[in-house]
């Protein structure tokens, strides 16, 4: 069966951009493996850091069960992810232990360093994942079939400098948006967090709102998520499209 790989920064950030192609994939037959490499310490004015940590943990585990998803813990704080070789041994490993055909992630330009950065660790310890002499921790065995990297649309639909971002391909998520939107309710906590840090209303409508207009992009569906495939050079042994090919018409 094969299997998807979101490796993202913070909890939420799986639910707001990815988590409807990682259903349409679900339907298809696919497992799903999600994680959050930030533990979102930093996502609260009324909670200390080890608190919002505990709490946004719970949060994230339980999106994860909501999506059916099987989950992977955060192994650093917020703002303190970093390109680093600590860092990627870890990432490589969970990528060894999903064997994924799909790696989905951010934005290699985005509005915040750790998204950028969650990024540049995805995208390496993916191209590590059939190299047996890198080591990772804790160690396991690489694994040679291919494997592509989708970039999500980032924060704004645009680069840190206001230039915006076109995606190579949309997913329907219509048919999945409620069961989307479920899982980023379990994020309970980022509603007050959000109102007070960046001025939404209401992070779910944010979210559905977000949505629309990638959907609008599409040209297509009421609801979408945009992709931008990574090249496949070290990745795969040709280039290939999987997403495309996995949904079909629900790809435009």
């Amino acid at each position: 069966m094969p299997s998807v790989l979101a490796l993202f920064a913070h909890p939420d950030d799986i639910e707001f951009v990815a988590a409807g192609t990682m259903l349409q994939l679900q339907a298809r037959g696919w497992d799903l493996h999600y994680m959050n490499m930030c533990t979102g310490n930093g996502g609260s004015v009324q909670m200390d850091g080890p608190t919002t940590t505990i709490t946004r943990l719970e949060e994230g585990q339980e999106a994860a069960r909501i999506l059916g998803a099987a989950f992977y813990p955060p192994i650093c704080d917020d703002l303190e992810l970093m390109y680093n070789v600590h860092y990627l041994r870890q990432i490589a490993s969970v990528v060894r232990a999903a064997k994924p055909s799909i790696v989905l992630t951010h934005s290699p330009a985005d509005y915040m360093e750790d998204h950028q950065n969650a990024c540049r660790l995805a995208v390496t310890a993916a191209f590590a994942h059939g190299i047996p002499n890198f080591v990772c921790d804790p160690p396991r065995d690489a694994f040679f079939h291919d494997v592509t990297v989708y970039h999500a649309m980032p924060h704004g639909l645009c680069d840190p400098l206001r230039h915006p971002i076109q995606a190579d391909l949309y997913v329907n998520t219509t048919p999945v948006h409620d069961r989307k939107r479920d899982s980023l309710a379990a994020h309970v906590s980022q509603k007050h967090w959000l109102d007070v840090s960046q001025g939404m209303d209401s992070y779910l409508i944010s979210m559905d709102e977000s949505s629309k207009k990638v959907g609008k992009l599409s040209g297509s569906f009421e609801y979408a998520e945009g992709w931008r495939r990574h090249l496949h050079l070290g990745f795969s042994s040709q280039e290939i499209d999987p997403l495309r090919d996995a949904l079909g018409s629900d790809v435009v």
